[in-house]
């Protein structure tokens, strides 16, 4: 795994040895399996009885086919009792193995570990789990790059992060919630990388929650966060499981429960909403591009009915001239003040918003169609609302749609609200208070004790270079510094080393 330095590795040679020739009890492997595995919870073990020896079936359940083991492995063995293993297991090959390491490696790939009393070899055979039924999430399409989402089985999300991170570092830990509903979820991360407060933290806060319901990710997202009246969200939540591989290699922590698709992702970041996992799938200069245009996009969608109410209001002198009279034969005929104009347009979209998602597709299309032409051509015509209103409303709803989180874009609704009412009542000065008050609470606010702003507040030049915008991926070598990792380093510095190489040449 890259970002682990050598010294790592040393020690987890001395910790897991593999002299070959060397028989160990068979005790003393599985307790070498299971501390090299880290403890993990979908760590299994099957006790047997094999020409008068114990037999040991060691597996990891979430990457593994449980319905073949039982047949081809299992069963078979208890059925016949004796004889050749390679001759009673029902399987293509069976490689022999001395080495705990090559064991525990296997193990995560896919393969199931069989231990004998008093034998030498280790036996491993694949049998690992293939899921045919990928669909990409809904809310989080990509162009390019991976297209498989969770489901709501708690043991194939696990398979699927595996799948991502094969490694025996890779940690799962199983609990129960809820003291009727008894809620199974997981906690996953890295473990020798995620640190070991941050985790103390979570359990602990987990802990306190005295429910007799926990029924979805975001019952869990309410008792967590450190500030519930906060309109930002301070939890990731995510489909997709290449985002949560990428957050668990930065030593971050995901949440998987039974039931729901959804994972939590956390402590995070306020940048971390504005990122996409194509960002990673496209050249630097693209992404840092669309970042950009995405934080464009957050102002916009924040301030431009404000700034629209603002200026028609107080600070009419800043127009051009040649837009003056076009604004001004607009809004002759409109009832309203632009604060009342704005309300009405912002709250009739979110109504259609709303109609849309509760609406079956074909009939939300429709929806869509009679309120963006239909209803708007309605309200200009009647001059309930100036044209010019409604071309604000309307970039201001396609800047929250680039906006890739949901949770964040409904922030931004939302805080759009207050933010008019102080450009109505205090004009441009209006916005700028609301706006230095926003920007204090972001910079107060913490995601599990961690600083929500980051890398801004408090300020990390070089994390810059991949929040704002994101250059080459060789060139980002540590992880985050606000999670402090147990290992910085992502990539060493020899990474581009065959420019020097094809010099020399």
């Amino acid at each position: 795994m890259s970002g682990f330095d050598k010294k790592n590795k040393r020690k987890l040679k001395q910790l897991i040895p593999a002299e070959e020739g060397q028989t160990f009890p068979v005790d003393e492997r599985i307790e070498k399996i299971k501390t090299g595995l880290y403890n993990t919870d979908d760590l299994k073990i099957r006790e047997l009885t094999f020409n008068e020896k114990s037999l040991f079936v060691l597996f990891v359940d979430s990457v593994i086919d449980n319905k073949n083991l039982q047949t081809y492995v299992i069963q078979p063995i208890n059925e016949k009792r004796e004889g050749k293993l390679e001759n009673v297991v029902s399987a293509n090959s069976i490689i022999e193995a001395t080495d705990i390491d090559e064991a525990l490696s296997a193990m995560v790939d896919g393969h199931c570990l069989i231990l004998i009393d008093g034998a030498k070899d280790m036996h491993l055979i694949s049998m690992p789990k293939v899921d045919q039924n990928i669909k990409e999430p809904m809310n989080e399409k990509v162009i390019r790059g991976s297209h498989q989402g969770f489901n709501e089985s708690i043991t194939k999300n696990i398979h699927y992060i595996r799948e991502r991170i094969s490694n025996p570092r890779v940690t799962v830990k199983y609990a129960n919630v809820g003291e009727t509903t008894n809620t199974k979820y997981a906690l996953v991360y890295v473990s020798e990388l995620t640190n070991p407060d941050l985790l103390n933290r979570i359990e602990n806060r987990i802990s306190y929650i005295a429910a007799d319901s926990i029924q979805s990710p975001g019952y869990f997202e309410e008792y967590l966060e450190d500030d519930s009246f906060s309109p930002f969200p301070q939890f990731l939540n995510t489909e997709r499981p290449d985002r949560v591989a990428a957050n668990l290699m930065e030593g971050r922590v995901a949440l998987v429960m039974e039931g729901s698709p959804t994972v939590l992702i956390f402590p995070v970041t306020f940048f971390s909403f504005l990122q996409t996992t194509e960002d990673y799938n496209n050249r630097s200069f693209i992404s840092s591009f669309f970042r950009i245009v995405r934080l464009f996009s957050f102002v916009i969608a924040l301030c431009l009915p404000a700034f629209y109410i603002a200026v028609i209001s107080f600070n009419y002198e800043i127009i051009p001239v040649e837009i003056i009279f076009s604004i001004k034969s607009s809004l002759e005929y409109v009832p309203f003040p632009p604060l009342i104009e704005a309300m009405i347009m912002q709250l009739t979209l979110e109504l259609l918003r709303e109609a849309s998602i509760r609406l079956p597709n074909p009939i939300a299309q429709t929806i869509g169609v009679v309120g963006g032409l239909v209803i708007g051509t309605a309200v200009v015509e009647a001059n309930l609302v100036s044209n010019t209103m409604v071309i604000v409303v309307a970039i201001t709803a396609i800047s929250s749609f680039v906006i890739p989180s949901n949770e964040l874009s409904t922030s931004l609704r939302i805080l759009g609200f207050p933010l008019m009412l102080m450009a109505a009542l205090f004009g441009i000065y209006g916005i700028v208070i609301g706006l230095i008050l926003i920007f204090i609470h972001i910079s107060k606010l913490k995601s599990l004790g961690e600083y929500y702003f980051y890398p801004v507040a408090p300020l990390d030049v070089g994390r810059l270079k991949d929040t704002l915008i994101r250059v080459p991926i060789w060139m980002v070598k540590t992880r985050p510094k606000d999670l402090k990792a147990r290992y910085k380093w992502r990539a060493s510095s020899g990474s581009r080393g065959w420019k020097k190489d094809e010099k020399a040449d």
